[in-house]
């Protein structure tokens, strides 16, 4: 199926499933435009929210709503009420609504993990991730301290932005994808957080896994095991999509429409990001 990011009055593509996570609903570098560009362009039976939609994080120190923000919770909620199937996996930074396992809300169903089965029979976990991130689990501190240095490096980027603007310097730059892509890799690199994932996978029986947490997407083959993480709606705008004959594609939806926004430059989605 041809990749597609329609204008007004051209019809969606159609997909059977859409997994998004890490949308960090209530921060400064929540990319809520480009996700509704996004969900507009996309229309699906299976739509998943694989962890930390919510940054509940973040919020305990300050909120930042905006009307798009609420336009995409707005927009979720009528997914579901039409009768798509809704699932929300939470993550660490909306890990509140673990304790709801199994309870429904406007139709979206929270589920800790799920199991879901492509068109062609395939058996995915689907799961957030932050269960294999060592520092989030034995250091939650440390966790939480990045988590506000990522706050700091996301507002002195919009400034960064502002002025690359006023000189007409062309194209984007994330200075929080640059950090991060400096520091975080060595991290990831340590703590083995895909080998970690894909070895729990493969010894549960199943034939691969969708997850989110670090912010780094990817399709990738490990040998009988297929690993696939969202990315995320801060830095690198990307999400998964199933399409009807159960074919997995990464979507880039900054590489298409990134100078259509201003605002928080988007980084490269190789890059190991805030996994905090």
């Amino acid at each position: 199926m041809k990749r597609s990011f329609a204008r007004e009055g051209i019809a969606a593509s159609r997909v059977r499933s859409v997994f998004i996570s890490d949308v960090h609903l209530g921060t400064r570098g929540c990319q809520a435009d480009r996700l509704l560009e996004f969900l507009r362009n996309y229309d699906s039976e299976y739509l998943y929210l694989v962890g930390d939609i919510i940054d509940f994080w973040a919020m305990n120190r300050s909120i930042n709503w905006t009307v798009a923000q609420n336009t995409v919770v707005q927009k979720l909620l009528r997914r579901a009420r039409q009768g798509q199937t809704v699932i929300f996996i939470p993550g660490n930074h909306d890990e509140l609504l673990r304790e709801y396992d199994g309870v429904s809300f406007g139709d979206i169903t929270i589920q800790t993990e799920h199991i879901h089965v492509m068109a062609d029979g395939r058996r995915f976990l689907l799961i957030h991730g932050d269960q294999f991130d060592q520092v989030t689990r034995h250091h939650r501190w440390l966790a939480i301290l990045g988590d506000v240095a990522y706050d700091g490096l996301v507002q002195l980027n919009s400034l960064l932005s502002s002025t690359r603007r006023l000189l007409r310097m062309p194209g984007y730059w994330s200075l929080a994808g640059y950090a991060k892509n400096r520091v975080k890799r060595a991290v990831s690199f340590i703590f083995d957080f895909e080998d970690s994932v894909i070895r729990t996978v493969r010894e549960r029986g199943l034939d691969g896994v969708i997850c989110g947490h670090i912010h780094s997407a990817v399709i990738r083959d490990a040998g009988d095991i297929e690993y696939v993480n969202c990315g995320d709606w801060v830095d690198s705008c990307t999400a998964i999509v199933e399409h009807l004959d159960g074919r997995l594609e990464l979507i880039r939806h900054a590489e298409s429409s990134a100078k259509q926004f201003d605002g928080v430059p988007s980084a490269p989605t190789d890059s190991p990001l805030h996994a905090a």
